[in-house]
């Protein structure tokens, strides 16, 4: 794993939060701008991770490569491939060959599903198999309330908190969520890559849905609703927009949907039943111009 951040004002809060000095994960590359001037940025490391169900090879996904066996457990997870009564082993990484082997006391046999698979709008080339949609129909989200004081206080300080995107871009962030305060925080150049690391990380410590809330800096997509809800998770929001199929998915599952998130405003497509209105728009800090850009970024 790599090593995390030195605390500061905006990561203390987290039990995991972005390294962008972590080794690898950047890569500086000299070019020329529009003046014609010699410039040195970094540029995101972008690597393919495959990942095996004991002896059968899933899937090979292109990520940055932190955290790939919580990215293993929660694709797996998330693809509903990893059954509630199985029990995950050992998760085994070898990075010279670029491999997570997820070994369980199950018997592995997804030939057909592997053949049903959809691409996705997400960045990076997303992969949902088929049947996915199938598993929301048992899907029963608790009622638990979202403060509107909460929501600000999340994109406020995830917003400003140290991370990959910050320092070089071409990336999207997902983070876990309890009240007002960030839990993980995880990076990728595909959202659905750190909506699975996130998903791997519950898995691997016990950790409950219940109270959680999930917040992405990108699109909310079918995809992402799709996950967020098989993960058990009732809110998801973003500063970013809305797909129309991803909307109707939230609102037929009964998923808080919260979108446009910027400074003041934010929108509600799905599951307002939920929201509690306690804090005043009027006294909630604008964002300044360079954070409204990001959000369009993403």
């Amino acid at each position: 794993m790599p090593p995390r951040p030195k605390s500061d004002a905006n990561t203390a809060a987290y039990l995991i939060a972005p390294n962008p000095a972590a080794p690898g994960l950047t890569r500086a590359v000299q070019g020329t701008d529009h003046e014609g001037l010699t410039q040195t940025i970094n540029v995101i490391e972008e690597r393919p991770l495959t990942i095996f169900l004991n002896a059968q090879e899933i899937v090979t996904a292109m990520t940055i490569g932190d955290y790939p066996e919580y990215l293993a457990l929660g694709f797996l997870r998330n693809q509903g491939m990893l059954q509630d009564d199985e029990a995950v082993l050992r998760v085994d990484y070898d990075e010279e060959l670029e491999t997570v082997v997820v070994r369980t006391d199950g018997k592995t046999t997804y030939e057909e599903k592997l053949k049903k698979k959809t691409r996705t709008s997400g960045c990076a080339v997303g992969t949902v198999f088929g049947d996915m949609m199938e598993g929301l129909e048992g899907v029963q989200l608790p009622d638990s309330r979202v403060k509107t004081s909460d929501l600000y206080a999340l994109a406020h300080l995830i917003n400003r908190t140290p991370s990959l995107y910050l320092e070089a871009g071409a990336i999207h962030g997902t983070v876990l969520c309890e009240g007002a305060r960030p839990l993980v925080y995880m990076e990728d150049v595909g959202r659905h890559n750190a909506v699975d690391k996130i998903a791997g990380w519950m898995l691997s410590e016990g950790v409950s849905a219940q109270d959680k809330l999930l917040y992405t800096t990108g699109r909310l997509t079918s995809e992402m609703v799709i996950k967020t809800a098989l993960m058990g998770i009732p809110v998801l929001a973003s500063r970013s927009g809305f797909t129309a199929w991803g909307v109707e998915i939230a609102q037929q599952v009964g998923l808080t949907l919260i979108g446009r998130m910027r400074g003041q405003r934010f929108i509600c497509l799905s599951g307002e039943s939920r929201l509690v209105r306690d804090a005043d728009p009027a006294h909630v800090v604008e964002e300044d111009r360079k954070h409204r850009r990001k959000g369009a970024d993403q």
